[in-house]
């Protein structure tokens, strides 16, 4: 065939909506904010789907035209203003571009604004308008994707990460890439339709390696071997949107054949409703979480499911930090955004002692400063590079300045002046923390963090803190959410 052109667009965020605060536009400048070639130079070489784009389409001999990518940690839902810039540059940058064949996509999937709940949705809605029926689009999801039936209906397949923690980004990033080669060699006609169970995996059960959800993994993987169906998803959710999106879903993608399609997502939509209860949370309290840690081998590590910070918690909890302070496991590390605690730190200068009050500053609901002396340990840049896949895909990091304070006969902190989601034991190691001595490691994450913190932890233990990322989905607020929906009703 004639050398064809395939454009490259990515927004990402995920999008906390009983977080009070919300992402503005300088969220996403301070994390991720490309056109161009620019695109090319950051994510080229990482784990990203993106990074698969480039790859996959030079495989195909495709020519990848590189238009916008945006990203910011996640946090509360994207203010009007701030989505209505992004998309501004989005399609000026699309607009700028020559003609091109196809359109590869990285949404999210669980990407909220203040003005348009499905927001995810809503740009990929305007995308179609604008390219066309015929232009090709395909994307990939992340898998806790609230999906709409917008998204399905704006875009020629969607292809969500099958891993938790999400280890394959590139993987499918390559995938979608193979699949709008063969769209525009005119080998395929991709055609894709979802399913909806009323059912919501609980954040706790969504590891993809353990044995409630394998299963379901092993039946999408067998749909895979039948005549015409080039790809299928599951998508776990994410619960801490209140969107009528919210909850579990399925997308299967044929070859011009849309009732198999349909056929094959029900029948995995069925399996989720079916083994529900295999779904719904098994939570530990704080005093249980702890009790059981005590004679365990370490470095064990506590995952703070309340201030989860891949699902847009404030990242300065400190519950854990109290509980530990008062127990057998004093000798433990945490990690806490704060960023007026940094400038004391370094103002202080390395070496000296101080009283600090650390965390806590976003809110009530996430624990009350924890007050000690501490000697400073270390200041440093808060850079740091991952060549391992990670959760999130990047390869270079920056959690802003950052300095390591430790107490008598207490906790190690590591205190930041950006929340970063602790995907990468690089974080510690950059910072001169050796893993290994500690008796407990905080991760404040659910699964996210597990691929990083497994190799050195030989236990992991999910701890039902309080916070806006709670594990405890019924006790959240909905208002938007479908109905019926298992766990609020049976």
């Amino acid at each position: 065939m004639d050398s064809k052109r395939v454009g490259i667009i990515a927004l990402l965020h995920e999008s906390n909506t009983f977080i009070a605060q919300p992402t503005t536009i300088e969220h996403f400048r301070e994390n991720m904010l490309l056109h161009g070639d620019s695109v090319r130079e950051r994510l080229v070489d990482t784990h990203h789907e993106v990074g698969g784009f480039f790859d996959g389409l030079a495989r195909e001999r495709v020519e990848a035209v590189p238009i916008f990518a945006a990203r910011a940690v996640p946090y509360g839902a994207i203010t009007p203003e701030a989505f209505d810039e992004l998309l501004a540059a989005m399609f000026n940058s699309l607009d700028a571009a020559d003609t091109l064949d196809g359109i590869l996509v990285a949404p999210h999937g669980a990407t909220v604004c203040e003005s348009h709940r499905d927001a995810d949705g809503y740009w990929l809605a305007e995308l179609r308008r604008r390219v066309g029926p015929s232009t090709p689009i395909v994307g990939t999801l992340d898998a806790h994707a609230n999906l709409s039936q917008r998204m399905i209906d704006a875009t020629d397949a969607l292809v969500a990460y099958r891993s938790n923690p999400h280890l394959d980004q590139r993987e499918r990033g390559i995938e979608a890439a193979r699949l709008i080669a063969g769209t525009l060699r005119s080998e395929i006609r991709p055609t894709q339709a979802a399913a909806f169970p009323p059912v919501a995996i609980n954040i706790e059960r969504q590891l993809t390696s353990e044995p409630h959800l394998v299963p379901l993994y092993d039946f999408a993987e067998r749909m895979l071997s039948q005549t015409n169906v080039l790809s299928n998803s599951i998508l776990l959710g994410f619960p801490y949107a209140d969107v009528e999106e919210m909850g579990s879903s399925a997308i299967v993608v044929t070859d011009d054949n849309l009732g198999l399609a349909t056929e094959l997502a029900c029948q995995l939509g069925d399996y989720m409703s079916s083994h529900r209860d295999e779904f719904a949370g098994r939570l530990l309290s704080i005093e249980e979480a702890i009790a059981g840690a005590v004679d365990l081998e370490g470095p064990v590590c506590l995952l703070d499911m309340g201030d989860n910070v891949g699902g847009g918690s404030p990242a300065d909890s400190t519950h854990l930090i109290h509980a530990l302070a008062g127990s057998e496991l004093s000798n433990a590390f945490i990690c806490l955004y704060d960023p007026p605690s940094v400038v004391q730190a370094a103002n202080a200068g390395v070496g000296s002692r101080l009283k600090m009050h650390l965390g806590g500053k976003t809110d009530t609901m996430h624990g009350e400063p924890f007050s000690r002396e501490f000697e400073v340990r270390g200041i440093y840049d808060g850079k740091f590079v991952e060549n391992e896949p990670r959760h999130g895909g990047f390869t270079h990091c920056d959690q802003g300045r950052t300095a390591v304070v430790c107490c008598d006969r207490g906790p190690t902190v590591m205190l930041t002046s950006r929340r970063m989601p602790p995907f990468s034991l690089q974080q510690l190691i950059s910072c001169d923390i050796e893993p290994a001595r500690f008796q407990v490691l905080v991760a404040k994450g659910v699964n996210a963090p597990v691929a990083a913190y497994a190799p050195v932890c030989p236990h992991l233990i999910r701890v039902n803190t309080p916070g806006c990322t709670t594990a405890d989905m019924t006790t959240l607020t909905f208002k938007h959410r479908r109905r019926l929906m298992f766990p609020f009703e049976s």
